[in-house]
C-alpha cells in the first residue's frame, strides 16, 4: 500500500545505498505481498500479528536458491516486530537457516510515549 501511495519502496531505497562489499546481494524481489494491509500504526500487537499473517509469500523464482541461506532483512521501522517476525516465519519455512533483520528506526513502546 505504502509503495502504491509514494511511488517507491522507501525499504529498499535506503538499503540500496548501503555499502555491503561483494560479500552481500541485495533483492528486492524475494519476499512478495499477497495484498496490503490498511496501515498498522494505530493497532496493536495482537491486531498487528493477526492482520500480517500469511500476507507474504516467497516469489517463485526464487524459492530453490533460499535453503540454507541467511537473510538479511531491511526495514525502516520496527514497531511492535510482527511484520517481521512474520517474514522470518516464511522465510525459515522456506528453507532459511538464519535471518537478520537491520532496522533503522524504532518507535517506542506505548508506555514510554504515555499511551498504556
Amino acid at each position: 500500500m505504502k509503495l502504491c501511495l509514494r511511488g517507491f519502496n522507501q525499504s529498499w531505497e535506503i538499503a540500496r545505498k548501503i555499502d555491503c562489499g561483494k560479500f552481500l546481494q541485495k533483492n528486492p524481489h524475494i519476499l512478495m505481498r499477497h495484498h496490503h494491509a490498511h496501515n498498522q500504526a494505530a493497532e496493536t500487537k495482537a491486531n498487528r500479528q493477526r492482520m500480517i499473517k500469511d500476507v507474504f509469500f516467497i516469489n517463485r523464482l526464487y524459492q530453490k536458491t533460499l535453503e540454507g541461506q541467511t537473510i538479511v532483512v531491511f526495514d525502516d521501522v520496527m514497531t511492535s516486530g510482527a511484520t517481521l517476525n512474520e517474514i522470518a516465519r516464511i522465510l525459515k519455512d522456506n528453507g532459511v537457516s538464519r535471518v537478520i533483520n537491520w532496522v533503522l528506526l524504532r518507535t517506542l513502546h506505548p508506555s514510554v510515549r504515555g499511551e498504556a
